[in-house]
This record gives C-alpha cells, structure tokens and sequence, in this order.
C-alpha cells in the first residue's frame, strides 16, 4: 500500500506527457542530508544488559550515527541530534514551456532519487520565472514518497524546492536545487523526536519537442 502512491503519480504524469509538445529528461547527482534529533527514554529494568534506551527512534538515530560523516550533539534538552550526509543521483522528467502568464511558466515533474536507504520518487510542481532569455528561477511544493521506508517511518515526505537553471543552448539547460523537508518522517514523532531530509541537487536537461 505505501509504494501505490507513487506509482499512481506516475502513472498520471506520464499520461500528461502524451498530450504535452514539450517535456526534458533530468539526471544529476544528488546530495542527501538526514538530520534527526532523539530524546534518550528511561526506563526502570531488572536485567542490567538491558539499555532502556534502545527505543524505536534510539535504534534510528544510532543507525545514522554510525554511517560516513555522521555527527553526534549533545543539547542542553538531552535530546540527541545526528547529522549524516549521503551521496546519490537522480532520474526524471519534467513538462516544460506550460505558460501561466508573462514569463511565468508550470513545471511539474517526477523524479526517481536513488540514495541508499532513502530511495524515493519525487513530484515537484514548480512555477519557473523567466529573468532572463537564457536564466531562470523556479519554486514550488514536492510531493515526495519514501519507497523503502519500513515500519519505523512515514512513506510520504512534503518539502519545498527553491532553484535556478540555465539554459546552455536550445536543448539542454542546466538545472541546480534546494530540496527543503518539512516533515518529520519518524512515525510518532514531535518536536524532540524527528528525523528530516534535505536534498541538494545538480544536473542537466535535455528538451524534446518544439
């Protein structure tokens, strides 16, 4: 059931494209950074091996903490903040020359992020604004769903995207992005208690049709 949404988002953008003149095909790399803050829970236990504070979220945090550039802070609220930076890429597809007005235009796409453990397909819709011939501005909401995420958390992951592109010639643009998260994708969780992602994305465009 978690992976039907983002097979039916892409079944509906790909229908979409049939009837677009104009659509480009995306690849980049894509910089991945997980932030997820827990708070340690005590529990009373008459087995000393036992750690009471081996909870769900521990268990999560801990995971992250162990990997590549992971860093570990101590707050003065005893919550434990873990940072981990993972690198992959990305795949998609984007509709473009969709004008709204003036040299505003739609530009909704999907996009498959493939980066380990957080692999996830991503429909951002975005507005693009045209500052000049070649330099563009875009922002817009994500729609973003986990596809492996397992039990411990939230399939469904809302950020908002802020970028530029450039256009290198009439086929093929330059594409470069903030992926902002904004929710907490620790099932059960709260202000103390999350774990977000962020992206950082770099690519190029190349444009089919007119």
């Amino acid at each position: 059931m978690k992976n039907l949404k983002p097979i039916v988002a892409l079944m509906l953008f790909v229908t979409s494209m049939v009837f677009s003149q104009t659509f480009k095909v995306t690849a980049g790399v894509d910089f991945m950074d997980i932030r997820t803050s827990i708070t340690p829970v005590t529990a009373i236990t008459d087995d000393p091996t036992d750690d009471p504070t081996d909870g769900p979220i521990d268990v999560t945090a801990r995971a992250h903490a162990s990997k590549s550039g992971s860093t570990i802070n101590n707050a003065s609220s005893s919550a434990i903040k873990v940072t981990t930076n993972e690198t992959g890429f990305y795949l998609g597809l984007a509709l473009s020359d969709l004008n709204v007005f003036g040299d505003f235009y739609l530009q909704p796409e999907v996009r498959f992020v493939g980066v380990k453990d957080f692999n996830q397909i991503q429909v951002p819709v975005l507005l693009s604004y045209g500052i000049t011939e070649k330099f563009h501005a875009f922002a817009g909401p994500n729609f973003a769903f986990l596809l492996d995420a397992g039990d411990a958390l939230e399939s469904f992951n809302f950020a908002l995207d802020f970028g530029l592109s450039y256009d290198v010639s009439e086929k093929i643009s330059i594409d470069a992005r903030y992926d902002w998260g904004q929710t907490n994708l620790l099932d059960g969780g709260d202000s103390n208690n999350y774990l977000k992602i962020n992206n950082i994305q770099f690519g190029l465009a190349y444009h089919f049709g007119k």
